[in-house]
């Protein structure tokens, strides 16, 4: 049985976690599955955004398999570690187009940094985020100690990360970690509209501006802008006015359609 499932229409592709009898937990096997998985859909020309989900309604994942880390000495050094394999949040980050997280139950912990290594998430109503490495007595590996806070402001990541409280969609919504909340029956098809959206950029371009976003949110703004400036220059010399002109036409109709 395949541990992610893979499925790509009009330049979307939709990856699934498969686990759904184990709350979708990160085994070694789907950690490796889902970096491959990553890997090969930011090497097909076909795919242009991505959305990654869980199977069934409970889980979008439950984080890494304590009952696989339990039983086994070697499991945590293995989970834990740097490489694309054993990481993958690595893998998603890496990614070079966009990756919608479509969040349509539980994602705890190891879940919960999978979450955070996507662009953008949707949330069904019936998602949940928790942050229990304290509890679980793990440090966390995959960036959560310092992503959340980036998102939610410093306090409120305390509260969760000190408590392991869970946090509920519409709550989550309203501190800033999920873009919107959705009915269970419409995340897919939200997620969907979304990604079509993104898929209409030129890759190429998308690829490029997704890597000023987030190379520059890792610098002091000073640099951030400085960057962007570098970066903006040698790419719009580039630009005709023909192109321009082309281009505002269709931002122009398209404007138009949304109204």
């Amino acid at each position: 049985m395949a541990l992610v499932l893979t499925e790509i229409t009009d330049g979307v592709a939709v990856a699934t976690l498969n686990r759904p009898e184990a709350m979708n937990a990160l085994s070694k096997a789907l950690r490796v599955e889902l970096a491959a998985t990553m890997r090969a859909l930011d090497a097909d020309p076909a795919v242009r955004a991505i959305i990654l989900t869980g199977a069934g309604t409970r889980a979008f994942t439950a984080g890494l398999d304590l009952k696989e880390l339990g039983a086994d000495p070697a499991a945590m050094a293995d989970a834990t570690g740097t490489t694309a394999d054993a990481n993958p949040c690595r893998a998603v980050e890496a990614c070079r187009k966009p990756v919608i997280g479509a969040i349509n139950g539980v994602a705890i912990t190891g879940g919960f940094e999978l979450a955070l290594a996507c662009d953008v998430l949707i949330a069904s109503e019936s998602a949940r985020f928790a942050d229990t490495h304290a509890r679980v007595g793990i440090m966390p590996g995959w960036g959560l100690s310092q992503k959340l806070s980036r998102r939610i402001g410093i306090s409120r990541a305390k509260e969760l990360s000190l408590t392991g409280n869970f946090l509920d969609a519409a709550t989550a919504e309203r501190w800033g970690l999920v873009n919107r909340v959705v009915p269970a029956e419409e995340l897919l098809p939200a997620a969907r509209r979304l990604a079509a959206d993104m898929a209409s950029i030129d890759p190429a371009f998308a690829a490029a501006y997704k890597a000023l976003i987030d190379d520059g949110f890792a610098l002091p703004l000073g640099e951030a802008l400085a960057l962007e400036t570098a970066r903006s220059g040698a790419a719009n010399a580039a630009v005709t006015p023909a192109e321009v002109e082309r281009r505002r036409t269709l931002v122009l109709e398209r404007g138009r359609a949304q109204q």
